[in-house]
């Protein structure tokens, strides 16, 4: 679990900077790490990636104030606290993915009224809520704030260069652990596959709908 004094804290620790007592501290560490934090540090962090933790499910139904000219009837405006997409399907259990749509300008656009959107979220209670991230995403996101701010305190541009590697090695890192969180993942039947699950009494040797061909 983690805060943003321990966040803090972590990144000055990559530095090699003395740490802070409180996030009133008026040193320039603690300046810098605020402007890093302000002109958006997490979520730059939050959109290298499909994070788990910050991942959020929502119905979405089309904007009627909005009437496009020509293509796609409807148009879907991004989640306030929209970082990137993971997924949008036609039904609320994501089974369909939704092939025919186009993301623009802040908005989807599809032939459907109503989409089932999964994204990386930077909500309070999603991306942004410190207490959640796993370690590697805490680490992650102290590296890169150290990288910003290293050159500045250590006069090194060399500084900001290690941790920019190093960071870049804790992404790839953070990207395998968030993925270990996913369940396992079928491919979608094809028509045909579906259609020999729809007639009963079909010589395959396995089972059907129905129940057991073979067996007691």
């Amino acid at each position: 679990m983690t805060d943003r004094l321990s966040l803090y804290n972590d990144a000055l620790m990559h530095v090699g900077e003395r740490f802070l007592g409180s996030l009133t501290e008026n040193r320039e560490p603690r300046r810098l790490l605020d402007q890093v934090w302000a002109s958006g540090g997490v979520d730059y962090i939050l959109e290298r990636g499909q994070w788990a933790h910050a991942t959020r499910t929502q119905r979405i139904d089309y904007d009627s104030g909005i009437e496009p000219t020509f293509g796609y009837r409807y148009a879907f405006p991004h989640p306030d606290d929209f970082i990137c997409t993971r997924a949008v399907c036609s039904d609320e259990y994501f089974r369909v993915p939704l092939i025919n749509h186009v993301d623009e300008g802040g908005y989807w656009y599809a032939d459907l009224a109503t989409i089932y959107v999964r994204f990386v979220s930077n909500d309070p209670a999603y991306g942004m809520n410190l207490g959640k991230w796993p370690k590697t995403f805490q680490r992650l996101v102290a590296l890169h704030f150290g990288s910003e701010i290293a050159a500045k305190l250590t006069g090194k541009e060399s500084e900001k260069v290690r941790l920019q590697e190093e960071r870049d090695k804790a992404l790839a890192e953070a990207k395998n652990a968030t993925a270990q969180l996913e369940p396992t993942q079928f491919p979608a039947q094809g028509a045909w596959l579906r259609a020999r699950h729809r007639y009963p009494g079909r010589r395959d040797g396995g089972n059907n709908d129905s129940g057991p061909l073979i067996g007691g």
